[in-house]
C-alpha cells in the first residue's frame, strides 16, 4: 500500500521547535490532514526556506490525529535543514506529505524487532507508537546513535533476555509506553551497549528459543551500511526484514525518478523510487 491519493499540501504552523545537541532538532506543526492519514514509515517533503525551491525529505516521528500535530527529528546537515533549523514557534511552512509506502507488520508477528540509527530513529518511534495498542505484540526497539541521543537516557525497567550486564540505556518515551528498548553506541555513553546495533540484536536473538525466534520480524531505518547489516542479520536468523530507504529526493512524489533503487522482481531487476514506491522495502529486495 502507498498514500499517494492522500498526500496533502499545508500551511503549518510551528507549535514547537526544540534545538539539541549533535545539530538534532525536534519540530512539531499543526497539519490535521497530515496527522490523519500518516502511517509508520511515512515522510513528508518540507519546505525548508522560502528562497530555497528545493524541498527537504524528512521522516515523521510521531503524530496526534485527535490534535493534529505531526512531529519530526532531523539533523542539520546542509543548507536547507540549517535554515530550517532558524524557524520560530507560530511561523508557517510548508509541507507536502504524507508520502510514501509505510511498514505492514505480518499477522503472524509476535516480537517486532524495530532498529533505528541516527535519524532512522524517527519511523521505529512512529511504527512503536502504533504497535503499543495491540496487546497481544512483544516488541523490542534498539536505537543506536554516534551523536548524544535526542532525548535523556532513562535505566529500563523491563527486563529484555540476552542484553548483557550494564546495557539498561533506554528511551524514556518507550518506557512510558511500556516498550522493551536499548540504546547502542561506539561513542561510550553511560548504559548503552558499545557497538552496532546488529550486534546487540544477534544477542536478543540468540537469547530467544526456535518457537520465540520463529515469530520475529524486523523492521528497520537508519544509513545504507547499517541497513545492509541489518539485512544480513535477517538472512542469518530467515526473519522477515523491512527496511527503510533514505535518498536524495527532487519532487517526492514519483515525478522525477531521482531517488530509484535497483529492485529485485520475479522478472528480475527493476527500478523503483524510494518516495512512492518506498520508502520502505522488503530486505532481500533491495540487499540481495
Amino acid at each position: 500500500m502507498n498514500q499517494r491519493g492522500t498526500i496533502e499540501l499545508v500551511e503549518a504552523a510551528i507549535l514547537e521547535h526544540h534545538h539539541l545537541d549533535g545539530e538534532q532538532h525536534i519540530l512539531r506543526v499543526q497539519a490535521d490532514d497530515i496527522a490523519a492519514s500518516a502511517r509508520p514509515g511515512s515522510f513528508a517533503h518540507i519546505t525548508c526556506d522560502r528562497a530555497l525551491p528545493m524541498r527537504r525529505p524528512i521522516s515523521i516521528m510521531r503524530v496526534d490525529d485527535k490534535q493534529g500535530w505531526v512531529e519530526f527529528l532531523y539533523k542539520a546537515v546542509g543548507e536547507g535543514t540549517r535554515r530550517l533549523a532558524e524557524h520560530q514557534e507560530g511561523e508557517l511552512i510548508s509541507i507536502l506529505g504524507p508520502i510514501g509506502r509505510p511498514f505492514e507488520v505480518s499477522a503472524t508477528t509476535r516480537r517486532p524487532l524495530l532498529i533505528g540509527g541516527g535519524v532512522g530513529m524517527p519511523p521505529m518511534i512512529f511504527l512503536a507508537d502504533a504497535l503499543r495498542a495491540q496487546n497481544d505484540l512483544q516488541p523490542f526497539v534498539i536505537l543506536g546513535s554516534e551523536v548524544p541521543f535526542p532525548f535523556v537516557a532513562r535505566p529500563s525497567t523491563i527486563m529484555v533476555p540476552g542484553i548483557p550486564d550494564g546495557v539498561i540505556a533506554a528511551s524514556p518515551l518507550l518506557e512510558d509506553w511500556g516498550i522493551a528498548s536499548r540504546l547502542t553506541s561506539t561513542r561510550g555513553y553511560a548504559g548503552c551497549f558499545d557497538g552496532y546495533v546488529t550486534d546487540l540484536a544477534r544477542g536478543w536473538l540468540d537469547a530467544l528459543d526456535d518457537d520465540a525466534r520463529g515469530e520475529v520480524e524486523v523492521f528497520a531505518c537508519g544509513p545504507h551500511p547499517m541497513l545492509e547489516a541489518v539485512a544480513q542479520l535477517a538472512r542469518d536468523y530467515d526473519l522477515p526484514c523491512q527496511v527503510s530507504m533514505e535518498e536524495f529526493m527532487a519532487c517526492g512524489v514519483g515525478g522525477c525518478a531521482g531517488c530509484v533503487v535497483e529492485v529485485q522482481t520475479e522478472t528480475g531487476v527493476a527500478m523503483k523510487r524510494v518516495c512512492v514506491d518506498g520508502p520502505v522495502f522488503e530486505a532481500g529486495e533491495v540487499f540481495g
